[in-house]
């Protein structure tokens, strides 16, 4: 487990959130320069503190080709946006982690994703970071487009999601770091579900058909809870 120094990142003269984005993605080096660019103002979080009660073991350290889990959705997420917070519970375990993570963990075990969001909402303020892309650590099918049209989608909205019928994805999804207080009003009120955040903020929700341009199948989406969506993901990955 590695947490990294907590170094500030420079916000003076910078430019608004919405100016940051170009039209389409143009390799430089590796990396777009829409990622670079993005780099710059969003962080990410990703939340792994979870019981994995259906899973039967932690999810976070099961293996992904030469990765675990947790490994694998932070080098995605990092592709896309920097710095990255992973949020864990009390006393879990960690598998190894790039030097640059930030590791911290929940004040309050096992009270959610809103609990984490949080958290993890409060050290990228302190960062300098003025928004966050939220995911869990199960989504190792996690394309870094997918990342970049949440973001993109978010504007001068307080927090972007993706919406499947009545159901939404909140660990897919944008939030400010303005929204820090909201948080944690509502979990001080045990309100724990993200969706009276959601609901409270200046929301974008976005269909997730829109989201096919990016991710035909919605791969991005698509969680690992059970021994058998560990099998389906890893056979999708070419990795059975």
């Amino acid at each position: 487990m590695a947490s990294g120094p907590r170094a500030t990142i420079p916000t003076t003269g910078a430019a608004k959130l919405q100016s940051i984005f170009v039209p389409r993605f143009v390799t430089h080096g590796g990396k777009s320069k829409e990622l670079l660019k993005l780099t710059q103002f969003i962080g990410g979080i990703v939340l792994c503190g979870g019981r994995s009660s259906r899973m039967g073991q932690p999810k976070l350290s099961l293996p992904f080709g030469s990765e675990t889990m947790l490994l694998r959705v932070v080098r995605i997420l990092a592709e896309v946006v920097s710095p990255i917070v992973v949020v864990a519970a009390h006393n879990q375990e960690l598998p190894e982690l790039p030097c640059k993570t930030h590791v911290v963990r929940d004040e309050h075990e096992y009270l959610g994703p809103l609990a984490g969001i949080e958290r993890g909402l409060s050290v990228l303020r302190d960062l300098g970071a003025q928004a966050a892309y939220v995911s869990s650590c199960d989504v190792p099918l996690l394309r870094p487009t997918f990342i970049a049209e949440i973001i993109r989608r978010l504007k001068s909205h307080e927090l972007a999601v993706p919406r499947e019928g009545e159901f939404h994805h909140p660990l897919a999804g944008v939030y400010r770091t303005s929204l820090v207080e909201r948080v944690h009003s509502l979990v001080a009120q045990e309100r724990l579900r993200p969706l009276f955040l959601i609901q409270e903020s200046d929301s974008v929700e976005i269909p997730v058909d829109e989201l096919r341009g990016v991710d035909p199948e919605l791969q991005s989406l698509r969680n690992v809870n059970r021994p058998e969506d560990y099998a389906a993901v890893l056979q999708l990955a070419g990795l059975a």
